[in-house]
């Protein structure tokens, strides 16, 4: 597993393609060599970029489900729906294919932002609005998801 640091303006060109910033190629360094799996975000109007053997441990995951469960069914369908295998090409650039760009709202200022093991693709805007939703109380969140759990007490 890979765990991903930083957070990175980049600009989208009119194509459609982001260039990966160095600091970010040299973490993933080792993967970059293999295709990427880039999704639609399933809780945030963003795209996520997987290395691929990120992608393969969730989708043996996924794979675990019961087929003859309908719900289970609905869900792959609609977490592996726009799905797409994508490569760096030889200036370090990804290309985000139209119907993604419309559906996570890129324009021309994004955010690639370090989600642990996978890279989150923002627009600069819708970005910078859901990290400073003045709705979310990020002390009472970090306390409601860390703090009652014992195995991270050290």
């Amino acid at each position: 597993m890979i765990n991903l640091v930083g957070t990175f303006e980049c600009t989208v060109d009119n194509k459609g393609r982001i260039m990966i910033p160095s600091q970010l190629k040299k973490q993933l360094d080792g993967v970059t060599s293999s295709s990427f799996i880039l999704k639609r975000s399933v809780f945030q109007n963003c795209l996520e970029l997987f290395p691929n053997q990120e992608w393969k441990v969730m989708m043996e995951r996924v794979n675990k489900l019961n087929r003859f469960v309908k719900k289970n069914n609905d869900f792959i369908r609609r977490y592996t729906a726009g799905v797409r295998s994508i490569d760096l090409d030889s200036n370090g650039r990804i290309l985000i294919p139209k119907d993604l760009i419309t559906v996570s709202n890129l324009k021309k200022h994004v955010v690639l932002s370090s989600s642990i093991n996978i890279i989150e693709i923002w627009d600069k805007e819708l970005y910078e609005q859901n990290i400073n939703d003045p709705k979310i109380d990020f002390a009472e969140l970090t306390e409601d998801v860390m703090g009652d759990d014992q195995k991270n007490v050290s």
